[in-house]
This record gives structure tokens, sequence and C-alpha cells, in this order.
């Protein structure tokens, strides 16, 4: 048995945009809710959200899924107006349909109690919604009344069946079916409105919108019956709004930075949950499940509410929300941590970070974690502190785009077209007339070497002399332009990847003789790390595979194939000689388990 094994994964948070509702999918079954990053779609737990997966079969960005009241299909819906319906009870997560509504983004979309209908919402260029069969796509009515684009759209859980809408013409709309037929238009609000949803038991509906108002309506006709709060029921835009599953409160999540509950029936404020002062405190989404209540904010962090505390969340979950550049691994009193680099703002860490994403990362001996961003600076990040300290920014010349760690406190960035040597934090060197341009770098662990590869498809060894940096004369030939290089732990070997598609391995105590050559990627090869044990390393590609090798046997390896489907893998670092973690594009960090019987 081979198979390397997916043992953790580490969700992306959702992806969110300033002024944009941002739907969160419940769980009929009570157990997990959804959300949209990029292509994926993410399923939680709600209980204990670390346990999560990732869809990733849409070609598009994905906007909005949501389960069928049944709870054995997820239909989900892309900005290229794609919806599919998927299978949640095989890991494989199987196709069962794939429509096309309308061409152009679906925002929003609706099942029918029985699981059998399906009214999908957006931004089509010749129209803005369908209703249709989820297992033909025969069209079951027609969604009409508006002349711009939908935002939402919700049916009524029980018989007779009621259709709304909501959209940026400032009106609601009110349809009877099926087939659906338009009845009438609702108009009280003044501003888009960007969410409408039914109460599980029928009886009511409410609209939220830009203006800060929430409409409530009779569910079956549609007779207006309240606003909450009397006038504006927050300061800023309602995003989004949720009921509970008894009916009888409205969860609603604001531009103001705060979601509130209210009681429907006597139209009064149950609690107010203040989440911050900052602009990224803005609520664009919540959700009612159980009793659990959750908020996403415009930083992406998703908010579980206190009802007895309302100033302070239960729990906050962070995580990455954009591409994942880099990472590397940490090993503290027995205990291993993860970082990964990206150009998010993100926990872990008090303080400022970077401004700009984070193209390389290490750990040096003093257990500092060494950054380089496109914001032009390298840090040393204090990793017993955890506080992106901001006396230790240091700023280059041009954009570092890569670095190592080596003992003795001294760091080598490369910069564009430039080599800079740092000790104890401080510039100490640079070589500037290179006549070539240096892409990655690795210092020997005994210290006194530095390994660079160059875009020519030489590696270059620099000698580390006190201060300064001298070229050795020596130069090693890659098979193509030099993506990543790493020694391995011992010190006995130097892998080399390239662009096209060859890892070499040179033999240190051979005087950098080559050792073996291994080919088996199909695109070019970025990142490579070497397992502790110092026989195997792993690389990965464009080719969205990731290789086990053992040094000695090019013949042997262990395939992760897909380890992050339709995103390639942008960093690979071990936590043990059995277990390697990946991170990709796709903003998510995988954990395998590897054997090689």
């Amino acid at each position: 048995n081979r198979m390397p094994m997916l043992s953790l994964l580490f969700a992306s948070l959702p992806q969110v945009e300033r002024g944009v509702s941002k739907i969160i999918g419940g769980d009929p079954k009570g157990n997990n809710f959804l959300y949209t990053n990029g292509k994926c779609v993410v399923i939680r737990n709600i209980d204990n959200p670390a346990i999560a997966d990732i869809y990733t079969e849409h070609a598009h960005q994905v906007v909005v899924a949501k389960y069928a009241p049944s709870g054995f299909y997820i239909a989900s819906g892309d900005v290229s107006g794609k919806l599919r319906i998927w299978d949640t009870t095989q890991k494989e997560h199987l196709l069962k349909y794939e429509y096309q509504p309308f061409a152009g983004k679906i925002k929003d979309l609706a099942w029918t109690e029985d699981s059998k209908r399906i009214a999908v919402v957006g931004e089509g260029r010749e129209k803005f919604g369908a209703v249709f069969l989820w297992d033909s796509g025969s069209s079951v009515g027609e969604i009409t009344g508006h002349n711009k684009v939908i935002n939402s759209v919700d049916i009524k859980q029980t018989r007779p069946y009621r259709l709304a809408t909501g959209s940026d013409d400032n009106c609601a709309a009110f349809f009877e079916g099926p087939p659906f037929k338009f009845k009438f238009t609702i108009s009280d609000h003044t501003r888009f409105v960007n969410c409408v949803r039914f109460s599980p038991d029928g009886n009511r509906i409410a609209t939220a919108s830009a203006d800060g108002q929430i409409f409530v309506y009779d569910g079956k006709t549609g007779e207006k019956v309240c606003a909450l709060g009397g006038g504006k029921a927050h300061d800023g835009g309602i995003y989004a709004i949720s009921w509970s599953p008894d009916s009888s409160q409205l969860l609603s999540a604001s531009g103001d930075k705060t979601a509130k509950i209210w009681d429907v029936g006597a139209n009064s404020i149950v609690n107010t949950f203040n989440m911050g002062s900052n602009v990224l405190d803005q609520q664009l989404g919540c959700l009612w499940q159980k009793d659990h209540l959750l908020t996403i904010s415009l930083s992406g962090y998703i908010n579980y509410l206190d009802k007895n505390n309302p100033n302070k969340p239960l729990r906050v979950i962070k995580g990455h929300s954009k591409s994942i550049q880099c990472l590397t691994v940490h090993k503290n009193g027995g205990k291993s941590y993860i970082y990964s680099g990206s150009n998010d703002e993100n926990d872990g860490f008090s303080g400022k970070g970077h401004t700009n994403q984070v193209s390389r990362m290490a750990v040096d001996e003093m257990d500092q974690l060494v950054t380089c961003s496109m914001d032009d600076t390298v840090r040393y990040t204090n990793l017993s502190k955890r506080d992106y300290s901001g006396q230790d920014a240091v700023k280059m010349d041009v954009q570092p785009k890569c670095l190592a760690v080596g003992p003795g406190g001294y760091t080598v960035v490369l910069c564009i077209g430039q080599i800079v040597l740092m000790k104890d934090k401080k510039k100490c060197f640079a070589i500037d007339d290179l006549g070539y341009e240096p892409e990655a770098v690795a210092i020997h662990p005994g210290g006194g070497t530095a390994a660079v590869g160059g875009a020519d498809g030489n590696v270059r060894l620099y000698s580390i002399q006190g201060t300064s940096l001298k070229s050795d004369e020596k130069s090693l030939e890659a098979k193509g332009p030099v993506t990543d290089l790493a020694y391995s732990h011992d010190g006995a070997f130097l892998a080399v990847c390239d662009a096209n598609k060859v890892v070499t391995v040179f033999s240190v105590t051979d005087g950098y003789a080559e050792h073996n050559v291994f080919y088996g990627h199909h695109a070019k090869i970025v990142c490579i790390a070497w397992s502790p044990d110092n026989e195997h390393f792993a690389s990965g590609g464009m080719d969205m595979m990731v290789y086990v090798w053992n040094v000695s046997d090019p013949e042997t390896r262990v395939k992760i194939p897909d380890a992050h489907r339709l995103h390639h893998v942008s960093g690979l670092a071990w936590l043990d000689e059995h277990t390697l973690v990946t991170t990709s594009h796709d903003a998510s960090v995988k954990e395998w388990s590897i054997s090689y019987n």
C-alpha cells in the first residue's frame, strides 16, 4: 500500500468582497455549513469546523452553494452561469446534473421542500432568473418583474408554494406556483434588496436592503406586516438575514459592523452584537442553524455569536482566504507548527505583518520566522512571542523574492538582480552585477556555503566568509531554469528542480558530482523539500502532482495525484519522516501521511 493518505485539511475561509453579500449554506441535518472560495465549495462541520471537505469541480469562481432539503445533494452556481448538482453522501461528490440556466453570474439559488425544483437568480445577459426541475432542467415557471440583476431568491418550504426575489432595482417580487408566475412587485425599499428569506414555517417572509431596513410580510399573501425596528433596523446596509429554526426570531448582518437578533412577533431587538470598529468587521453573511449563530466578517473570519455575551463571540474561525505562496514547519517543545504565507491579514500573530504577498519563509536557529515579501522587506518574527514586531523589518533596495537561513545568524536574500547577505538581522554584503537572474537559494546546514539557482539553468556556489559572500567559481548544471533547490538535512545532497520538469541531485561530499536525475513531472516543477530521513524528498509541480522520491533510486516514487485539484502546489514541508504538508493557490493546507512499504 503506497497510496498517500490525506490526514488533515485546513480549509480556506470564505472569499468576500466589500459591499457584497456572502451566502452561508445551511445543512438540513444540522451538521455542516457551506461557503465558497475561488473555484472551491468548502463544507465544514458546524460543531468542529476543523473537520472540512472541499469540492473543486467548478471551472470558474463559485458564488453560492446550498444543500437540497433532502440533504443528499448540493447545488452550486458559478460566475459563468453553470449550476452543478452533486452528491454529498460519497467522498467523491459525483456530479448528478449540470445546467446553464443563463449566461452570467449566479448569485443565489433555492430548492423546493421536496428537493425537486430549483430557482436560480443572478445577472444573466438575457434573463435574471430561472426555475426548473432538478432532474430534467424543464422549466416550471418564469422569473420576471425585475429590470436589474437579482441578488436573492427563496422558496416557501410549505405548501402552497411561494417564491420571492430581491433585486438591484430596489424591489422585491412575489410569485405563486408551480408553475411559478409573477404576482406583484414590493417596492418598500429605497436601495438594493440584498436578501429575501421565508421563515421555516412559511408564515412570514423578510426582505433586507442596503437602505438599512428589514420588512416583514405574510408568507402566503405577501401583505406587509411591519418594518423591524419601526424605521431603520441598522445604521448601515444589511447584507444577510437568517431565521431561527422555530420561525420566531431573525438574525441580521450589517455593514454597520453589528449583527442583531429580532423578536419578529414583538418587533423588538433581543441582542445586538458589536463585531468591532474596523472596516473589516463589517458583517456580510449569517446563518442560524440549530443553536449556532454564525456571521461572516469582511475579513473572511467566521464568527460564532454568543447570546449571553454579545460583545465577544464564542469562537472565531480564522485562516487564509487568498492563495498561499509558501510554507514552513517549526518544531517547538516536541510540537510541530505549520506557518503558511499569503497576502491576507491573519491570525496567530499580533501586530502588523507584511503589507503584500509573502513570497518565501524559513525558520532560523533562534526560532525566528524569516519572511520576505513583495512589500520589499525581510521580516524577522519571534515565534516564541508570536508577534509581528516592527523593529525587525529590514528594507531591501529592490524586491526580494527568495531567502534562506543558515547557522550563525546568516540569511541570504535574493532580490531582483541582486544577492544580499544578512547577519543578525542586518545587511552586511551585496553582490549586484550578477550577469544572471537568481531564482532560488539554499544554505548548507553546516553553514559556509550558499547555493544560488539561476534562470540561466546554472547553480552557483558562494562561500560565506565573515560578513562577505565570495563566488566559488564553481557552477552546477541543472536541466533548465532553476525554480527551487534544497540541501538534505545532513548536508550530503543538494536537490535542484527546474522549469524543464527535472530534479537533479548533486552529491556534496563528492565535490557536487551529479548523483541522480529524476523524471516524472509533466510540467514545470516549482518546489522541493527533503524528508528528515535524508533519503526521500518531495517535489510539487504545475501539473498539480506531488511526487516523493528516493534519492538513490529514481524509479521508486510515491505519487500524490491531484494534491490540490485545479491549483498547482505552491509549497511543501515535512512534519516528520512520514508526514508531508502541501499548500496551494486554493488557499488550503493539506497534511498527507506517506508510507514506503
